[in-house]
This record gives structure tokens, C-alpha cells and sequence, in this order.
């Protein structure tokens, strides 16, 4: 569990479960949490007070217990200079508001802690030089994000007036997101609805999975483009947007999406990175009020998988 505190704070909770009896706090939330940060960072903000174990400090060697309530008030990201870099971007609409771009498979889309170069938002600072502040220093402009090795359209805002309607339209459900996939196995139905809770794999905690707890509401939409026998291509549009849902969704009715390194199956046709592409984003103008609407078409190795399928 996630939520906002003052400023940019987060809180994050979570509650161990059996099979996290006596593991060392440090590594259990080194590997909770999404971001990727270090276990000696961790380690400090225990040692700071940080961390909470059923309310009190704990030391980075405490042993866990089934039941514990352990919570993470992660501090702020102290002063960190991102710095612009000429990382190629393939802009596909820009105005003095937003920016919209089709990103690489690949490319990661934020700085986390320890990683500050190499990213999307790097890339949009050296082009714009103006973005919102309001998700802190290490994410400016950012109003959601894909997957590393997901490709296709993101939206960032230029300014605070335009990222606060953008992110009310993403809370509100009202952003039009439809994706591409490349799915194993046949999928029988044409169209189809998945309505099912995504939280926390109890065996993994990097991983995600349908559960009901400690979970978020979860829905998606697939329709199905083309058959091939083994493999199926599907269109597939969000109504919420939960960490690696399409991709839990698909694995969840047993049709993971080809090439995904944790949720999909390591054999048959495979890619570097998942067959998943963010094809279509739409969207209200935050300052005209018109809808706008933008499509990209499937990267190269995308359609490199399709055509070896297709010649199959």
C-alpha cells in the first residue's frame, strides 16, 4: 500500500506474511519496494527511524514475523542533479503544455535513487527545458509511466496547471489508453472484459498478481485482432492503471504476453522485452478543453515476431 503524505513523501506499507518469517527487515523492504534502491540506502533510513515495525524503530537486522505491520516513511530524495541529456526522443505532439513522445523498448522512463541518467526524463529536459515540478526532482514532468521494456505513447506535463488536470483525468479514467500485445496461446473469445484485484505476488514481492489482498481494484478490456494458433494479437485498453496490469491480467487468463521476463513463458517465439506497445493515448488539452488523440504504430521487433509468426 501507497499513498502521499506532505510534499512529495511517500508512506508504504505492507503487512509480512508467513512464508517472510525471519527475514531481515533490510532486504524485505529493499525487495518491496517498486523503485530500485539499494539495500545500504535502506539501511539508512532504518537507522534514521525511517522504518516502522508494528509502529516502533527496528535495526536493519530485525527478523520479521508473520503479521507484522511494517511501514516505510520514505524521506524525500535529498538535492539530486538530473542532468539534461541528448538522448534521441521521437516527439509525436508538442505545445507549451504537454509534450507527447513514443518511447523506445528500453528506455526507463524516470530516475530512481542511485540511477539518475539514461532516462526519459533526462531526455525531455535537455529538449524542453520547462517541466512540471510537481512529483518532486527525480520524476519532473512525468505524469504516468510504461514499463522499461514496454513501448509506445506517454504524455508529460510542461507546466503545474497542466499536470494537475492531466493527472485528474488519469485519476478520473477519463485518458483513452489502448495497447498492442502479442499474447501465448489462442484466445477463444473476440472480446472480453477482465475485472480482477492486482496486489503484491505473496511469493514474490517484485512480482504482482491477482489477489484480493492487500490489493487495487483492476480492469481491462481486450479485443482480439488476429489468430494464429499459438499465439493471438490483441488489442487491449485500460480502465485503471495498476503496476504491470495488462501484463498480470494476460498471465492471469493464461495468455501471457510473449517476451515478458517475469510473467510470460520461456519458450516458443520470444523478444527482448515484452510484445507490449502503449499504440493509442488520448486526452482533454488541459488549457483548449479539446479532446486529442495520438496513435503510433508497433516498433520493429514487434512486427519482426508477428512476421515470423505469421510464417510459421
Amino acid at each position: 500500500m501507497t499513498h502521499k503524505g506532505e510534499g512529495t513523501r511517500e508512506l508504504q506499507e505492507w503487512s509480512a506474511q508467513e512464508q517472510d518469517a525471519g527475514e531481515r527487515i533490510d532486504k524485505f523492504v529493499t525487495e518491496s519496494l517498486e523503485e530500485d534502491v539499494s539495500r545500504s540506502q535502506v539501511q539508512l533510513w532504518i537507522k534514521d527511524g525511517h522504518v516502522k515495525v508494528n509502529g516502533k524503530e527496528v535495526k536493519p537486522n530485525y527478523k520479521i514475523a508473520p503479521g507484522d505491520n511494517i511501514e516505510l516513511d520514505m524521506p524525500e530524495p535529498a538535492a539530486v542533479e538530473i542532468v539534461p541529456e541528448d538522448i534521441p526522443l521521437e516527439v509525436v505532439y508538442e505545445d507549451a503544455d504537454v509534450i507527447v513522445i513514443n518511447k523506445p523498448r528500453g528506455l526507463v522512463v524516470h530516475p530512481a535513487p542511485g540511477h539518475a541518467s539514461g532516462t526519459v526524463v533526462n531526455a525531455l529536459m535537455y529538449h524542453c527545458k520547462d517541466l512540471s515540478g510537481i512529483n518532486g526532482e527525480l520524476r519532473p514532468g512525468i505524469v504516468h509511466r510504461i514499463d522499461k521494456d514496454t513501448s509506445g505513447l506517454i504524455m508529460a506535463a510542461k507546466n503545474d496547471k497542466a499536470h494537475a488536470s492531466l493527472a485528474k483525468q488519469l485519476k478520473d479514467h477519463t485518458v483513452t489508453r489502448k495497447y498492442v500485445a502479442i499474447v501465448h496461446g489462442n484466445i477463444s473469445h473476440d472480446h472480453g472484459t477482465i475485472d480482477a484485484p492486482i496486489g503484491r505476488d505473496a511469493g514474490d514481492r517484485k512480482m504482482f498478481a491477482v489477489t484480493e489482498k492487500n490489493s487495487k481494484h483492476a480492469v481491462t478490456h481486450f479485443l482480439v485482432m488476429e489468430r494464429f494458433g499459438d499465439y493471438t494479437t490483441v488489442e487491449l485498453k485500460l480502465e485503471t492503471g495498476r503496476t504491470h496490469q495488462i501484463r498480470v491480467h494476460m498471465k492471469f487468463i493464461g495468455h501471457p504476453i510473449v517476451g515478458d521476463p517475469m510473467y510470460g513463458r520461456n519458450k516458443g517465439i520470444t523478444m527482448n522485452g515484452q510484445a507490449l506497445h502503449a499504440a493509442l493515448l488520448g486526452f482533454v488539452h488541459p488549457r483548449s478543453g479539446e479532446y486529442l488523440e495520438f496513435e503510433a504504430p508497433i516498433p520493429g521487433d514487434m512486427a519482426e515476431v508477428l512476421h515470423r509468426i505469421r510464417s510459421r
